[in-house]
């Protein structure tokens, strides 16, 4: 095929994805000099990658299939603008052969591998197939074209248990389940082919070997159309869940200068085997000894920023120049490693709630300025709405610096110094986990977060006397600012002091809970003289200085940086001691308990019924699973609250359903 039709220089850019990735390609593409068209669907029209483009196009409705999976309405795209080029992204199509070959059909150039590259890897049955022909260790396993029950149990049979099922096409722990023996095997496979089908339109599996306590271990590679093909050095993604990356770093602090020539050298060959052209990764399972092959993204990653960081190579840049046409601009021996990099995953999910994704608007959105070795690559902004229609990533915070050690703490010091709000993220989660004392030892495979669960997500200590200080100051602080305006300044002033009077003093009570715990209360005497504040026996005299994002409290003579959010009566408050949520009792009653609670079989979010696991009459135990939704492309299991009778089934397979609706009642046994 003439490589003119396939690579070329071109000046207008079509993005087909939505949120970070997005977000990232545009602004590359931009200091490039080329000219950015976004899509989007009816779910995103104010979204931020519509707004950083020169250019958007409506595709469709708020569901994937409707708008960022409808390669027609692509294509039509990027014709109605004179694209003349797209970037898939990671996710949606970005390793859809079809998708790629539809764009060259229709005269564009694909930012990517072509078609018959990505059929050959991007199918993990095919690329483990090609890999055993060239010699590259593969984990045991049946990735065979039968996909009938009984070819799938005997080949599960002869591995031998625990295996792990998972879908051929595409990535993301979509369509992948751990099966520990042969009774599990059958609702396993069914389970991961309903997922791997919504998610990817494909439901064929393969069958591998699970291997106990292991780490995953990701060579970047990167080649051009003139035969040159370059690995940028290891990450290590162990740290994950329910097989969804969560923290990734790069260089692998698990191997040494020999490893990683090693596996380097693997994932050269690995790549080689289809003469390989654009950036993708080569994936690896180790047990601790040995390394295996496992499977090939013929695409961008989402960890890619960890490998840019000690690096120094933009990698969306040296794609794009690659779909020029262009020679990469090194050879391996000029590609240096600096320091080391660790990348969060921000999502929009509830770690106390079994990282139940959260949707809603966005009230409040601080993160910290990219500076001192932060980079923060964001799909979202104030204002902006979280819908129940995509993934749950907000935003990536990665941190660089010249040790491990370094920049963990420097990226510690960033997600402490976040705050999103108007949704539930998962940032006092990841704090805690980056600063667990075995992920600082690099003890930990890929079952670590699921073993510490419960540890990571016990959430902040009681507050104390500066806490419930700062709740009562944010609240005062925020009414003389309502009443003022902007042009309130703590100025050295006795009428910016609280109810400042020249003669007499008065009295204020606050009341505070947190979660359904009592009330804990505190007294601010105020008017002429020093404010002071009591709680329980002790007297504290205060002062305030707001500033943006907070302000500083100084309590007995000692001043704190205090950051505090206050929606309605809801208070979020970071001090030195951590995050405290805190409710504000209302002082003039109407207080109302939440009537819904664990026992309501409910939709947590707006889904699908995918699957219903039980009949009415039917006798359960507590946990026993009742019917499973897709929820934001994630199957959601809902299982009884406690042991009894199945009373009703209240929706069908097939049924959207909006949060709240119920769903099923059971009826307590009473024992």
């Amino acid at each position: 095929m003439d490589r003119s039709k396939l690579y070329r220089r071109f000046r207008t850019l079509l993005i087909a994805n939505r949120g970070e990735i997005a977000c990232r390609v545009i602004r590359t593409a931009r200091a490039m000099g080329l000219r950015t068209v976004a899509v989007y669907s009816e779910a995103d029209r104010g979204a931020m990658h519509v707004a950083l483009a020169d250019e958007a196009v409506l595709l469709g409705p708020a569901r994937a299939r409707d708008s960022y999976l409808n390669v027609e309405r692509l294509i039509e795209a990027a014709r109605k603008t004179g694209a003349e080029a797209v970037h898939p992204g990671y996710g949606f199509l970005s390793e859809n052969a079809e998708f790629a070959q539809a764009c060259l059909d229709a005269g564009l150039v694909f930012v990517g591998p072509t078609a018959e590259m990505m059929t050959a890897m991007g199918s993990k049955s095919g690329s483990k197939a090609l890999m055993e022909k060239a010699g590259v260790p593969l984990v045991p396993g049946y990735h065979g074209e039968a996909q009938d029950d009984a070819t799938l149990s005997k080949a599960a049979d002869k591995i031998g248990f625990p295996i792990l099922v998972k879908a051929s096409a595409g990535g993301g722990g979509r369509g992948m389940r751990i099966v520990r023996s042969a009774a599990e095997l059958a609702p396993a496979i069914v389970s991961a082919k309903r997922e791997a089908k919504a998610a990817f339109g494909d439901d064929r599996m393969l069958i591998e070997k699970y291997v106990d306590n292991p780490r995953h271990i990701e060579v970047q590679i990167i080649g051009d159309s003139h035969g040159n093909l370059l690995s940028l050095f290891e990450r290590e993604c162990t740290l994950q869940r329910r097989h969804q990356k969560v923290i990734e770093e790069a260089p692998s602090p698990t191997l040494n200068a020999a490893q990683r020539e090693t596996v380097c050298a693997a994932a050269r060959k690995a790549a080689g085997a289809v003469n390989y052209v654009g950036a993708g990764t080569i994936e690896f399972v180790s047990d601790g000894k040995d390394v295996f092959f496992i499977e090939m993204n013929t695409r961008l990653q989402v960890e890619h920023p960890v490998t840019e960081l000690i690096t120094g190579i933009d990698l969306v840049e040296w794609q794009l120049r690659v779909a020029f046409g262009e020679a990469l601009p090194l050879k391996q021996d000029e590609i240096k490693l600096n320091g080391h990099a660790v990348e969060a995953r921000v999502y929009a999910e509830n770690p106390t709630r079994n990282f139940m994704p959260s949707v809603g608007k966005i009230s409040t959105w601080r993160l910290p300025a990219e500076t001192g070795g932060l980079r923060i690559d964001a799909g979202y902004r104030e204002g902006d709405t979280v819908s129940p229609y995509y993934d749950a990533m907000l935003a990536k915070m990665i941190a660089w610096a010249p040790t491990r050690d370094v920049a963990i703490d420097r990226l510690n010091r960033g997600l402490e110094d976040s705050d999103v709000r108007g949704i539930v993220t998962n940032i006092p989660f990841l704090s805690a986990l980056i600063t667990h004392p075995k992920v600082r030892a690099n003890a930990i495979d890929t079952g670590f977060i699921e073993r510490e669960l419960a540890a990571l997500t016990s959430g902040a200590p009681a507050p104390g006397e500066l806490e419930l200080c700062a709740a009562v100051a944010a609240i005062v602080n925020d009414e003389r600012q309502a009443a003022q305006g902007e042009a309130y300044s703590p100025l050295n002033s006795p009428w910016q002091t609280f109810g400042w009077m020249p003669v007499g003093r008065r009295q204020r009570s606050f009341a505070f809970r947190v979660g359904h715990g009592p009330e804990l209360k505190v007294t601010l005497n105020y008017g002429s003289g020093p404010s002071t504040l009591v709680i329980g026996e002790r007297e504290l005299a205060f002062t305030v200085a707001r500033k943006d994002g907070g302000f500083d409290l100084t309590l007995d003579g000692v001043k704190s940086s205090v950051a505090a959010v206050i929606d309605g009566h809801e208070l979020y408050l970071r001090t030195r001691n951590g995050r405290f949520d805190l409710h504000w009792v209302d002082p003039f009653g109407g207080e109302t308990e939440e009537q819904a609670g664990a026992d309501k079989i409910a939709a947590p979010l707006p889904g699908t019924v995918v699957a219903v696991l039980a009949e009415e009459g039917a006798k359960l135990e507590k946990g026993a699973p009742i019917l499973t939704l897709e929820v934001m492309k994630m199957e959601q299991t809902l299982r009884a609250p406690y042991a009894g009778v199945l009373k009703s089934i209240k929706c069908k397979v097939g049924d959207i359903v909006q949060e709240g609706v119920e769903l099923a009642v059971v009826e307590a046994s009473g024992e």
